[in-house]
C-alpha cells in the first residue's frame, strides 16, 4: 500500500497546478508603455476561452497589410457587455485601442473597440485605457 500513496498525491498536485497555466497577468505579456491605436478591417473573430481574439488587417506606414491579433476578455464577459457574434463581422472597419505585446509582435490586449457608427464596445480584457486620449 505504501507505493500507492504518492500517486494520489501527485494527481492532486497536477489537478491544482493545471488551471494556473491557462491565464496570465496583463504585465506578463503586454507593455503598459506601448499603447496602440489601430484602425483596420476585421478578418475574423475567435470566440474561444480563456480569451476571445479579433484578427485585424491594418495597413502599415509602408502600405503593406499587417495582420494584428487583439486579445479580448472571455466570451461570457463580452456577452455581458453587449457583444454578440455579429458585433464585429469580417469586413467591418474598426478602431482598436489597447497595449502592444512586450516582444513587439503584432499582438495587443484590447481596451475598447470603436465601430463605424461611432459606438464603442469595451474589449473586456485587462488593458488599461488611457482616459487622456479619448
Amino acid at each position: 500500500m505504501r507505493h500507492l500513496l504518492p500517486i494520489p498525491a501527485l494527481l492532486g498536485v497536477l489537478a491544482v497546478a493545471a488551471p494556473s497555466g491557462a491565464h496570465h497577468a496583463f504585465s506578463a505579456e503586454f507593455d503598459i508603455e506601448k499603447p496602440v491605436s489601430l484602425e483596420g478591417t476585421i478578418s475574423r473573430m475567435d470566440w474561444i476561452n480563456p480569451h476571445a481574439w479579433i484578427h485585424l488587417d491594418v495597413v502599415g506606414p509602408d502600405g503593406a497589410v499587417q495582420a494584428w491579433m487583439i486579445e479580448l476578455g472571455p466570451p461570457n464577459s463580452l456577452i455581458k457587455r453587449g457583444w454578440t457574434r455579429d458585433s464585429v463581422p469580417p469586413g467591418v472597419r474598426v478602431r482598436v485601442r489597447g497595449h502592444q505585446a512586450i516582444d513587439g509582435a503584432l499582438r495587443a490586449n484590447g481596451g475598447e473597440i470603436t465601430l463605424p457608427d461611432g459606438s464603442m464596445l469595451f474589449a473586456g480584457g485587462s488593458s488599461p485605457v488611457d482616459p487622456e486620449n479619448q
